[in-house]
């Protein structure tokens, strides 16, 4: 671990140099490159400078102990080496967690699609909770959303709801939403009173660039139409509304929030090739499935991974057996105790597996 952190120290003070050199600071694409590399060692950089700050005070203390000392003194030195055997303790766990293999993916903003499924009308509505679930905790970390496309359903549900989060770690904090979320309440529409239990998928997907996925104009067919509101039926009459067909893949995509035809193309093939990414990513995760099937989930938004249960004001994330009394603060944003047992329980697989 020692010889890792020292070669990623020696890299970090390397980069503070070319930073410093006007060859690299008069050529945007190498100083934007050697900033981003740097600030992704500083935090494991300053744990370590501290680290070995603390590794020096411990052996001096060490030796201080062996000397002849008063009563009082020895005290002192004794609870000097308890403060800090602690400090080394929790610094190096620290720095285990910090020195993990980093998601490539982490920094990027997200794609996320949530559809109604199980429940009809009663699912669309939840697709409509939990759209407003993760709108919320976005605005409370800083972030941006945005609606790329929106089927709404009758009631003001959504019958499909597809959105970018722009900021800073959006997908190391989403990325294990994916999945099936289940809900148990009293629906609107049941006049009995009776408990129903109605599901809603999430599909969480890093943005990819054009540099990442390369979509050729042969190997897509783009239709346009008018775009269409509750019910089906149309809100204007200009065919702004875009449909986008890969063909290699057979993926769809479409989009008729945006305000014009232009708009909606480029809206349609942030969310195409993101999901063209999200399937090579897949395909390649199945290949190591046996080694790397996770707890926390791999993704597939047909695995059940939480139940939102009303009448007990209880969530329960059934991948790592947690349960909160808090429901409505969750449905107002509030996930990031969820959020971070999830990443916990991840870094500690990885930790077990020696990664």
């Amino acid at each position: 671990m020692l010889d890792r952190l020292q070669a990623l120290a020696d890299r970090y003070d390397k980069l503070s140099e070319l930073l410093c050199d006007p060859d690299v600071v008069n050529d945007s694409k190498r100083l934007r490159e050697y900033s981003k590399e740097q600030s992704d060692l500083q935090e494991a950089y300053q744990a370590y400078t501290e680290y070995k700050s603390v590794v020096e005070q411990y052996e001096a203390a060490k030796v201080m102990q062996g000397e002849k000392l008063d009563e009082e003194m020895r005290e002192l030195v004794k609870l000097e080496l308890d403060e800090l055997t602690e400090s080394k303790e929790r610094l190096e766990a620290s720095i285990q967690v910090l020195l993990l293999p980093k998601d490539p993916n982490d920094d990027k903003n997200v794609i996320v699609e949530i559809r109604g499924a199980a429940g009809g009308e009663e699912a669309a509505l939840f697709a409509g909770d939990l759209y407003r679930m993760y709108s919320r905790y976005a605005d409370g970390q800083g972030w941006r959303t945005e609606v790329l496309d929106s089927s709404i359903s009758d009631l003001g549900g959504f019958k499909e709801i597809v959105f970018m989060i722009s900021g800073s770690g959006a997908y190391s904090k989403l990325k294990y939403e994916s999945g099936a979320h289940r809900v148990q309440r009293i629906p609107t529409t049941e006049s009995g009173g009776r408990i129903h239990t109605s599901t809603s998928t999430v599909a969480v997907m890093p943005e990819a660039e054009e540099i990442e996925v390369e979509v050729h104009e042969n190997d897509i067919r783009i239709d346009t139409f008018c775009s269409s509101g509750p019910g089906g039926q149309s809100v204007n009459t200009t065919k702004s509304a875009v449909r986008i067909t890969h063909l290699p893949t057979g993926i769809v995509v479409s989009c008729q929030d945006g305000k014009s035809q232009n708009s909606n193309k480029d809206k349609a093939m942030q969310v195409l090739r993101a999901r063209i990414y999200d399937k090579l990513k897949q395909e390649e995760d199945a290949k190591y499935a046996g080694e790397r099937k996770s707890k926390v989930g791999t993704g597939d938004r047909s695995e059940r991974i939480r139940t939102y249960n009303f009448p007990q004001s209880r969530i329960t994330d059934h991948r790592i057996g947690l349960t909160l009394h808090k429901l409505d603060q969750v449905l107002n944003g509030d996930l990031e105790e969820i959020i971070s047992a999830l990443t916990l329980e991840a870094q500690s697989e990885l930790l077990e597996k020696g990664e």
